[in-house]
C-alpha cells in the first residue's frame, strides 16, 4: 500500500497551488493590502515615551515556529526556592495604535492574522508586526512585562504587570530547541512546563495531544505534515496559559474584563464518549475524568487516535465573554479548568490589546481607559467572526493541497485508520497512514479505530474534496 510521502514539485503544480490559494483568499474575503491611511499611521508610529521599567538586562528569549518574525512574546525563567519566577514580555501594540484611528479600524475589521501557506494576512502592517512592535532579538522594544511566581505545585503565588522596555537575547524555534538538549533555557522551560501540565491535570484541565495538519512549502515543493506534538510547544503553551490565568484573576477581582470561556461538556456528550471508549477498547474507570484518559493515550496508536478525535467533540462552545460589573455566570474555560483570558498575542489577535489594557489599569489601581471599556461589549462577536474565518481558511488550504497531492493517485489503495463513523454507519472518516490526509470514506460498518485498506475514489482540487471507499 502507498506509504511514501507525496510532494508537489513541478512548476505547474506550484502554480496550481498558488492559484487555489488565491481562490481561497477571494472566497473567504482574506484581507489584502492595508489602506493608505492605515499604512501612513504605521509609518508615523514611534516607540512609546519613557517612564517604563527598564528590563533590558533580563536575558529574555523568544520561542516560535521556524521563520516567524511577528514575535509577540519573550520569556525569562528562574528558580526561586522550591518554585519558579516566570517573566513574560508581551509586545506593547497599544503603544503604536491610536484608538479610533485608521489603523485601529483596520485591525477591528481583520480581527486576527490569517496564515496561508504562501503568505500571511497580518492583523497589523508588517512595519509594525514584523518590525517596530515585534520582540526581535538585539532590539530595544516596548513591552508589557508580566512577572508571575509559581510554587512547587505550579500554583500562582504572585502577579505583577507593568509597561517596560526589554531586549530579547535570542530567537529560538521549536525545531532547533527540540534537538538542543544542552540549552539550559529549554531545560528550565521543560521543568516549569511539566509542573504546569501537572497542575492543569490536578485542576481537571485537559489539552488534547492531537497533532494538526499543516501545509508545508519547502525543498522546492508542497507537502502535508503533522505538527503540534513537540514537547517544547506544549511547554511554551503552558507559559501562555499561565499568563492568561493570571490576567483573568486580575479582571475578576477588578470587576471588568474580557475572558476566553468554554462551558463544561454536557453529561450526555461525556456518556457518548464513554460508549466510544468501550467500543474502542480504551479503559475508562468510573472514577476517572475524560482528561485523565486523554493524558494516558498515544495518538500514534490507531484506537487512541480515533478516541481522541471523538474527545475533541467535547471541547465546543469556546467564546469571549465581556463584563463590566458583576462577574459572568460562565467565567471559566473548561479545558483550562480555570478562568482564562487572551493577553499574550496582541500582534496577531485583536482582543489581546484590550484585555492587556484592562490588566495594566487594574494592576496600577487606575480606571480602565474609556476607549477600552467602550469597545469591550463589541469584541466577543468580532473575535468569534474572525476566528471562524481563520479556521475556514486553514481547513480550505489543507483540503486544497490534499486534493492536489492525491489527484494522480485515484484508484490506488492506501492504508488508513477509521477515526469517525457516521450515526447510520453508512460511512465515516479515515486518516491515511501516509500522507497525513483525512477524508470521507464510504462503506457500511466501518470499524472505528481499526486500520483498513481504502481506495481513493475522488480527488478534486476545484471542489477541495477527497473521497475514499473501503476495499475489504
Amino acid at each position: 500500500m502507498p506509504r511514501r510521502p507525496l510532494r508537489l514539485r513541478t512548476a505547474e503544480a506550484d502554480a496550481e497551488v498558488r492559484a487555489g490559494l488565491d481562490r481561497i483568499r477571494a472566497e473567504f474575503s482574506v484581507p489584502g493590502p492595508f489602506p493608505p491611511a492605515a499604512l501612513a499611521e504605521a509609518a508615523r508610529a514611534a516607540a512609546p515615551p519613557d517612564g517604563r521599567a527598564d528590563l533590558r538586562e533580563v536575558p529574555f528569549f523568544t520561542l516560535d515556529p521556524p521563520g516567524s518574525l511577528d514575535l509577540d512574546q519573550a520569556m525569562h525563567l528562574e528558580r526561586r526556592g522550591s518554585g519558579h519566577r516566570v517573566r513574560y514580555a508581551i509586545a506593547d501594540v497599544a503603544g503604536f495604535v491610536r484608538p479610533g484611528g485608521a489603523l485601529d479600524a483596520e485591525a477591528h475589521a481583520r480581527g486576527v492574522t490569517l496564515y496561508l501557506p504562501d503568505a500571511n494576512a497580518p492583523l497589523h502592517p508588517r512595519r509594525l508586526s514584523e518590525g517596530t512592535a515585534s520582540l526581535l532579538p538585539g532590539r530595544d522594544r516596548p513591552a508589557v512585562a508580566w512577572t508571575i511566581d509559581v510554587d512547587a505545585a505550579g500554583r500562582i503565588t504572585g502577579v505583577d504587570v507593568r509597561r517596560a522596555v526589554v531586549r530579547s537575547r535570542a530567537r529560538l524555534d521549536y525545531a532547533t530547541a527540540r534537538h538542543d538538549d544542552g540549552d539550559p533555557r529549554i531545560a528550565l522551560l521543560g521543568e516549569v512546563g511539566e509542573r504546569l501540565i501537572a497542575a492543569e491535570a490536578a485542576r481537571g484541565g485537559v489539552s488534547l495531544p492531537l497533532p494538526e495538519q499543516e501545509v508545508a512549502h519547502a525543498d522546492g515543493g508542497w507537502a502535508l505534515k503533522l505538527r503540534g506534538d513537540l514537547a517544547t510547544e506544549a511547554w511554551n503553551a503552558q507559559i501562555s496559559l499561565l499568563t492568561g490565568r493570571a490576567a483573568a484573576r486580575l479582571m475578576l477581582a477588578g470587576g471588568v474584563g474580557l475572558l476566553r470561556t468554554m462551558p463544561p461538556a454536557p453529561a450526555e456528550a461525556v456518556a457518548r464518549l464513554r460508549l466510544a471508549a468501550r467500543a474502542l477498547g480504551v479503559a475508562w474507570p468510573a472514577d476517572a475524568s475524560y482528561g485523565d484518559i486523554v493524558r494516558a493515550l498515544d495518538p500514534a496508536v490507531p484506537r487512541h487516535a480515533a478516541f481522541l478525535h471523538d474527545a475533541a467533540g467535547l471541547m465546543r462552545g469556546a467564546g469571549y465573554t465581556a463584563f463590566d460589573g458583576a462577574a459572568p455566570g460562565q467565567a471559566a474555560h473548561a479545558a483550562v479548568a480555570a478562568p482564562y483570558a487572551h493577553v499574550t498575542a496582541p500582534i496577531r489577535r485583536l482582543a489581546d490589546r484590550y484585555a492587556t489594557e484592562v490588566c495594566l489599569a487594574l494592576a496600577a489601581g487606575r480606571p480602565v481607559p474609556g476607549w477600552v471599556r467602550e469597545a469591550l461589549p463589541r469584541l466577543p462577536e468580532a473575535m468569534q467572526r474572525a476566528l471562524r474565518r481563520a479556521a475556514d481558511v486553514d481547513h480550505a488550504c489543507v483540503d486544497l493541497v490534499e486534493a492536489l497531492l492525491l489527484r494522480e493517485h485515484v484508484g490506488e489503495v492506501f492504508d488508513a485508520v477509521v477515526v469517525d463513523v457516521s450515526a447510520d454507519r453508512s460511512g465515516g472518516r479515515v486518516q491515511l497512514v501516509a500522507p497525513p490526509v483525512f477524508g470521507r470514506c464510504e462503506g457500511a460498518d466501518l470499524p472505528l479505530g481499526e486500520q483498513v485498506k481504502v481506495r481513493l475514489e475522488e480527488a478534486d482540487p476545484a471542489r477541495r474534496r477527497v473521497r475514499f471507499s473501503r476495499t475489504e
